[in-house]
């Protein structure tokens, strides 16, 4: 598992505050784990995390190597708010098998399991990489980046965005990529013979049609450009389709 960082917001406006700048809706917290994710305001990815409730508290569990940027993006939208955000020392502990006290059902995907936050980290022997494969999964640093667009990444599948619970900041763009265009381009699973390094083109005749990123049994992750992404494709020595 990529190391994870959990920040700490508290205060009287947290909710609020978190309301107007994430793609999901802060008070599904009180169901559950929430996955959402901050974008520019041209509605390109920041980053992506999970959201939870301890007592009035929202502790959000992150990608460590995008942590600190996020904090800093956090405080600069803070302004008069009453909302105090923190980095802490607790950590990830997920499994796919029986939910011990104290865990939340991962939001993507009933089959990614539970996640635990607490002093013990760490993850059980499940194939993630499977996992994610299987459930088109992005990952920080492997298929989301800084010119991803949310939808294009899958998160309406995900449940990682919420279209009813009013603005935040990237939501026009956001909003008119799902109403007002039909995507062109974005992650498909496709089946894949041989293998291929993480970020290599995909060409079909000769033509190019995307990037390969997580492999695993047979399938992988791929960001293609619909219209060409038809019979045998390659990446590299890999030969691709779409199955």
């Amino acid at each position: 598992m990529r190391a994870r960082k959990i920040l700490r917001l508290t205060g009287a406006d947290t909710r609020d505050f978190l309301q107007g700048l994430i793609t999901n809706d802060i008070n599904k917290i009180d169901q559950g784990l929430v996955y959402a994710a901050m974008l520019t305001p041209q509605g390109k990815y920041l980053a992506d995390f999970f959201l939870s409730a301890d007592g009035a508290d929202v502790l959000l569990d992150v990608d460590a190597e995008l942590a600190e940027a996020l904090l800093k993006r956090l405080t600069m939208y803070r302004l008069r708010a009453k909302v105090e955000i923190s980095l802490t020392d607790l950590v990830v502990k997920r499994g796919t098998g029986p939910i011990p006290e104290g865990a939340l059902a991962d939001p993507r995907n009933s089959d990614l399991g539970w996640r635990l936050i607490g002093q013990d980290g760490g993850e059980d022997n499940s194939d993630w990489a499977a996992l994610h494969v299987a459930h088109c999964v992005p990952q920080s640093g492997i298929e989301l980046g800084p010119d991803s667009y949310i939808l294009e990444m899958g998160f309406e599948a995900l449940n990682g965005v919420d279209f009813r619970k009013g603005c935040y900041v990237g939501q026009e763009v956001t909003a008119r990529m799902k109403h007002k265009t039909e995507l062109r381009k974005g992650l498909r699973v496709v089946e894949i013979t041989g293998a291929a390094p993480v970020g290599s083109a995909i060409t079909a005749a000769d033509k190019p049609v995307g990037t390969l990123f997580t492999q695993a049994g047979g399938k992988a992750i791929a960001y293609l450009r619909f219209d060409r992404a038809k019979g045998e494709m390659q990446a590299e020595s890999a030969h691709i389709s779409l199955g």
